[in-house]
């Protein structure tokens, strides 16, 4: 479960940026919205980031892409010759002379500990990493690694196991890519590195992609076609029935619906509108998640999909068996009221006029839990609207 993401000098993020799922406590509306994790704190299932065009909304979601990237890929560079993880993934704020390092940390609940792990980086090295565990029943915090240029440190709990491999961790691979790899005692670095990756990361044209659709639909038809089909009539598809043909090389889906006579017709999947396509998908990743206990993060959510069915597929993250989470990027504000968000699930993303993005909740500002939220977010009360001045097509006379 993610609690907290921070990512510092990486695109238009130039000081540091939290997006934090820990809800406040003082505010006693929608308890449904929260997950309670049997402590103390309770988190929330749906966060939405709103913000002009150009704010840097989808370049927090890029910096969650970036951070799982380094992550995925920093052990990979066996070739002399290609460029490494970091120096591919290195986008320091560009509208400043002086390059400084870049910096990502990410905070997870996972099984009965919180895990805080991050890293700071510039494009040649990694220069400092660090990884700390807290048991989440005696609040006890240990340290698991802490790294820099110059020295890795094991904490008591692998040390003996993980000394023997220290001197071999390249400058620009991080110390928890190799420990993932290696076959250990501790199962600890792959339940962290899983973790991180729990979290799905879609851009706002994931639905497009006709791979993804081939990789992830079939087996959903095979196993779960009952509760597609349900999914699709609850939205109103129209859709009767979904298949695919693979007797050929490539696949070839289809759906049926019902003409007036009765009859079934059938028809390609992708004459269906880009919205039920993307419906499609989001039914795949969401239903993953759901039954898993995993995180989506998907930038323009609301691009190709009608307000109700925004809010419907928000809703199925309203699930109280599942540990689930939603964070999304979005324009539409018809959603941005106190009926459905709590102040502190929703999050604008405000750009100055030197190129600076700055994160803030609603519950940052001083709002009453009866105000008008999208009201006062259009009258610019929050930011995270553009400002647009006066302008004329036609010629000056």
């Amino acid at each position: 479960m993610l609690v907290q993401f921070m990512v510092k000098n990486v695109l238009s993020f130039h000081d540091e940026a939290i997006l934090d799922m820990t809800a406040i406590n003082a505010y006693k509306e929608h308890k449904c919205n929260l997950i309670d994790n049997g402590d103390k704190e309770k988190y929330l299932r749906v966060a939405a980031i709103y913000g002009a065009n150009a704010s840097g909304k989808s370049n927090l979601h890029l910096a969650m892409f970036y951070f799982q990237k380094i992550i995925m890929e920093s052990l990979n560079n066996v070739d002399s010759e290609s460029m490494s993880a970091i120096e591919k993934y290195y986008v320091p704020f560009k509208f400043e002379s002086d390059k400084k390092n870049s910096e990502f940390q990410v905070i997870e609940i996972i099984g009965d500990y919180e895990y805080k792990y991050g890293f700071e980086y510039n494009d040649r090295c990694i220069v400092t990493e660090w990884l700390y565990r807290k048991n989440l029943v005696s609040k006890r915090t240990v340290i698991i690694f802490e790294r820099t240029t110059d020295y890795i440190e094991f904490g008591a709990s692998v040390r003996k196991e993980c000394d023997l491999y220290k001197d071999q961790v390249p400058e620009e691979t991080l110390v928890l890519s190799f420990f993932n790899k290696l076959k250990m005692k501790t199962t600890l670095f792959n339940e962290v590195y899983s973790g991180i990756m729990d979290t799905f990361v879609l851009e706002n044209d994931f639905f497009e992609n006709p791979r993804l659709i081939e990789a992830f639909l079939p087996p959903i038809i095979d196993f779960e076609k009952e509760k597609l089909l349900a999914f699709l009539s609850a939205i109103d598809t129209g859709i009767k029935d979904i298949g695919y043909d693979d007797s050929e090389k490539k696949k070839r889906f289809f759906t049926v619906h019902k003409g007036k006579d009765n009859k079934d017709y059938p028809l390609n999947l992708f004459f269906e509108s880009e919205g039920t396509i993307k419906s499609i998908m989001l039914f795949i990743y969401a239903r993953t998640a759901i039954l898993k206990n995993k995180s989506i993060f998907v930038d323009k959510l609301n691009i190709k999909l009608h307000p109700l069915l925004l809010k419907f597929i928000i809703d199925l993250f309203y699930d109280s068996d599942s540990k689930a989470q939603l964070i999304y990027t979005t324009h539409d504000t018809t959603l941005m009221d106190k009926r459905y968000f709590r102040r502190d699930q929703i999050w604008f993303v405000q750009k100055d006029d030197y190129g600076y993005s700055k994160l803030m909740a609603l519950s940052d500002f001083k709002v009453r839990s009866d105000a008008t939220f999208e009201k006062d977010y259009l009258a610019g009360v929050y930011g995270g609207i553009p400002y647009l001045k006066e302008f004329n097509l036609k010629e000056d006379k």
